[in-house]
């Protein structure tokens, strides 16, 4: 662990130096992939240092023990008991920091929820959880932005994409995609039958030219009035904009800005994050066995949660994670399930490494 430790805090201070070099502060590009490591690399050379400390504290208290002064001795075994009673934790937390990261983690997030299996309900519960959401990053402090939205005649989104923004909104909200089910009395229900309905959720690192280049020569872009609830036209004007990468056929609709531009400029950016999600996919198939270690199998049709009314449950399927807590979770209070999951995944990785 020492030997890994020191190679990332010689990397930390290679990079430090080579920030304040002419030549690279010319270059952009350079520049913006070097800080992105260097923020990567910062909790962890500051989590080092201060255990290097402890460890010259323990090292020092063991010298002063040595002197003849009772009064030395007591201060020294006084500082050497503290020193080694932070060591251990210290350990642990360097151990977490040391699990290879994620790449995208630090990065913003375009999310899409769709109502799938249960008609009006599955889009009224896929309006709930965009609620939960957003009530989520209200409390972090992280800012919202709509792409792209289809509401539902009965209420809720038949589809909905939006762009979230804060500081690691990926490492919190990657464990979120797949299958949502919800088991509660429809409001339409005149029996008070309970049925069980599903939303899905995508979570799509955002991604830029340093992670993937697209090639806009391969992109048709398509202009369409923007439409409102129910799928009525709101006004005549071709603000709409439509993207489709050719090759992949994969398609990203925006007609929820201020204008065109605003519109195909969204557009873009969640085509490239959809293209760049795509390219991960296809490289943790590639990965095979390794894949079965993570959280999920990241299959986007993978029944990962169940929200319970009449239970006031909410059971994460994945981890066998159970609390009766519906009525907190559904207004946002869901860092107790996505802290279970990220322990988890730590737990998970951390057995993976010493194997």
């Amino acid at each position: 662990m020492l030997e890994r430790l020191k190679i990332i805090d010689a990397r930390y201070q290679e990079i430090n130096n080579l920030l304040q070099d002419s030549e690279v502060v010319k270059d952009v590009k350079k520049m913006t992939v070097l800080m992105k490591e260097m923020r990567q690399l910062e909790k962890t050379v500051t989590v080092y240092h201060k255990y290097l400390e402890l460890l010259k504290q323990v090292e020092e208290a063991k010298e002063l023990l040595k002197e003849d002064s009772a009064d030395l001795k007591e201060l020294a075994e006084m500082e050497l008991e503290e020193a080694q009673s932070q060591i251990p934790a210290i350990e642990e937390e360097l151990k977490i920091l040391l699990i290879p990261r994620d790449p995208n983690d630090s990065k913003n997030v375009i999310m899409e929820i769709r109502g799938a299996a249960g008609g009006d309900e599955a889009n009224i519960f896929a309006g709930d959880l965009y609620r939960m959401y957003t009530k989520f990053f209200e409390a972090k402090g992280w800012k919202v932005e709509i792409i792209n939205a289809i509401e539902s005649d009965m209420g809720g989104f038949s589809q909905i994409e939006f762009m979230v923004k804060g500081e690691g909104a990926y490492s919190f909200l990657k464990y979120e995609s797949g299958a949502h089910r919800v088991q509660r009395v429809p409001a339409t229900e005149a029996m008070g039958r309970i049925h069980t309905s599903t939303a899905t959720v995508l979570v799509m690192p955002e991604a830029d030219e340093v992670d993937f280049e697209m090639n806009l020569d391969e992109v048709r872009i398509d202009t369409f009035c923007a439409s409102g609830h129910g799928g009525q036209s709101v006004n005549t004007t071709k603000s709409a904009i439509r993207v489709t990468h050719i090759p992949t056929g994969i398609i990203a609709t925006c007609q929820d800005g201020k204008d065109q531009h605003e519109n195909k400029a969204n557009a873009l950016k969640v085509l490239q994050a959809r293209l760049y999600d795509a390219m991960m996919q296809e490289k943790a198939e590639k990965e095979g066995a390794e894949r079965l270690s993570k959280i999920g199998h990241g299959d986007r049709s993978e029944k990962i949660r169940t929200y319970n009314y009449p239970q006031n449950r909410v059971t994460d399927h994945r981890i066998g994670f159970t609390i009766q807590q519906l009525d907190r979770v559904m207004e946002g209070k869901i860092d107790v399930v996505i802290d279970a999951l990220i322990t988890e995944d730590q737990k998970r990785k951390l057995s993976s490494e010493a194997n």
